[in-house]
Formats: structure tokens, sequence, C-alpha cells
């Protein structure tokens, strides 16, 4: 089954101390790349997502985003008495220049910046907040997984075909290969019968038969067509591995187009050099599709 490296999905959870939106976003790589962005103090759970994320994904970029908003309690705000004073001091000072005899009210100063200090809300406690955590994650990474598979089952029909299409010109290829020699045999003959009339010379049929024993030896693709062959009923069943395998596809790409190179450089013919051309521009294909397989 066919993973693609392209995916999106999103979970909200909550309870009754907080609410915990994640969303998981991927992009084709070569190796695997986490990316966490989180709130201030989420630091400690990065390690956590990392190893849930792997369970997922084996390769590819990973942006991870969670946002965390607790709900406030009283207990999550404290007041910073030296700050407070700090401020009572200043505007009793303050009001001793002007002359002013008034009371100072400290409710009017608590809105002053740095008097309320909220600790709660910002600092993440890993064994309270990770099962939480983990289950928006989870629920994300669910839904990521759907659209991977729906997109990686897409794209294995798509491979498939141009499986098929590469193995129907590589039967045209091999049907071809006896009438290769045949062909380059009365080329031959006729451009050797018109230099020979020209300077009254006789051929011996030895002398032919060693020319086309020559050319025979080096156009023969047999090899090639029976590797060929054998990367294509590999390529397949790589197809219909439990698990994605973008790398092996890529490998086994790779080798394709080698011997597909060496069939058309060899077999120095018309008819095989057009067959051996859409066998490359089939093979491109796939090379781009397999860049997006996990």
């Amino acid at each position: 089954m066919l993973l693609s490296m392209t995916g999106f999905g999103e979970a909200h959870r909550e309870d009754a101390t907080m609410v915990v939106a994640a969303e998981v976003r991927t992009i084709n790589s070569r190796y695997f790349k986490l990316v966490v962005r989180s709130g201030e103090g989420c630091s400690a759970l990065e390690p956590l997502i990392e190893n849930v994320v792997r369970g997922h994904i084996k390769r590819g970029t990973v942006q991870v985003s969670l946002r965390i908003d607790r709900a406030r309690r009283s207990e999550d705000f404290k007041i910073d008495t030296d700050v407070l004073t700090g401020y009572r001091e200043q505007l009793a000072e303050l009001y001793r220049s002007w002359g002013v005899i008034q009371p100072i009210i400290a409710e009017s100063l608590l809105s002053l910046p740095g008097v309320v200090v909220q600790e709660g809300a910002s600092s993440i406690n890993v064994d309270r907040d990770w099962p939480l955590v983990r289950e928006a994650l989870e629920g994300a990474l669910e839904r990521m997984d759907a659209m991977r598979v729906e997109e990686g089952r897409a794209m294995a029909e798509d491979l498939a075909s141009n499986r098929a299409a590469i193995a129907t010109e590589l039967d045209a290829i091999e049907a071809r290969v006896p009438h290769v020699a045949e062909s380059y045999r009365g080329r031959l003959t006729e451009r050797l019968t018109k230099t020979l009339e020209q300077f009254q010379v006789t051929l011996q049929p030895g002398d032919l038969i060693r020319e086309l024993s020559i050319y025979a030896e080096r156009s023969d693709i047999s090899e090639e067509i029976v590797r060929l062959r054998s990367h294509l009923e590999q390529f397949g069943a790589t197809l219909e591995l439990k698990e994605s395998s973008g790398r092996k596809l890529e490998f086994v790409t790779q080798e394709m187009f080698r011997e597909t190179n060496t069939i058309g450089s060899k077999a120095n013919d018309v008819e095989i050099s057009r067959h051996v051309i859409e066998i490359k521009a089939a093979i491109e294909r796939i090379r781009e599709m397999i860049q997006n397989v996990e």
C-alpha cells in the first residue's frame, strides 16, 4: 500500500482545564524532518510529539502546530508584592512633591504592568497536560493518514498504468528483435552490392555472414530485455507491499531507465528507438510521481 507524503489533518480536544487544537501538515522530502510550532513553555513536549509522529510517518517534512488554551483559575494568578510596593512608593513620592493629600488605593494599581503575574497558563506540566495533547495530536495524525492513504491509492493506480504501458512497449521491442538482423542484412547487402558493382569486385558469402554475426552480437539486447522485464515485475511487487516503499521504487526505476538506455543504444533500429522513447516517457512520469511516495 502506497502512502503519499502530502497530507493534512486537524483535531480538537478539551477537558475541564484546557482546550487543545492540533494541526499536522506533511510535504515531500527525502528524509524525516519535524517542525513543531507551539506556545511558549511547550518545548518539554517536543520529544514526546516527535515520538508519536514517527509512529505514523517515516520520511517527509512534518509541520505540527499546537494551540493550548487553558481555563483561567484564581490560583493561576499571583500578585507580585515587590512590584506593587514599588509602584505605591513612587506614587506616594509623587503625591508629596505635588502637595497632594490623598490615600493610595491598592486596587487602582493592580492593572499596572507586572503587578499581576499569570503563572499557570504559560507553564506546561507534562504529566498533567500530555494525555490531552497526545489525544489531539493522534486525532490530527489519523485524519492526515486517511488523506495520505487516499492519495496513495490514486498514485498506485497511475503507477500500475505506466508500468503496464512499459510492458506493452517492451513486448513490441521483443517482437521486433528477430527482424533487426534481417533488416540490417538487407541494407548491408544493398549498399555493398552498389559499391562492389562500381569497383567490379565479387562479395564472398562468408564475408557477409561474418559481418552479420558481428552486428548481431553487438546489437543483441536479449539480456537487457530480460532484466527490464524483471525490474517491471519487481516494481509491481513493490506496489503490492503492505508498507509504503518509495525509496525502493526509486531504486527500481533507476535500474529500469538504465536498461532502457542500453536497449536504445545497442539496438540501432528506428522502430525499437520509437518504443524506447515511449518507455522513457513512462519512466519519467513514474519518477515524478514516486517523489511524493513515502
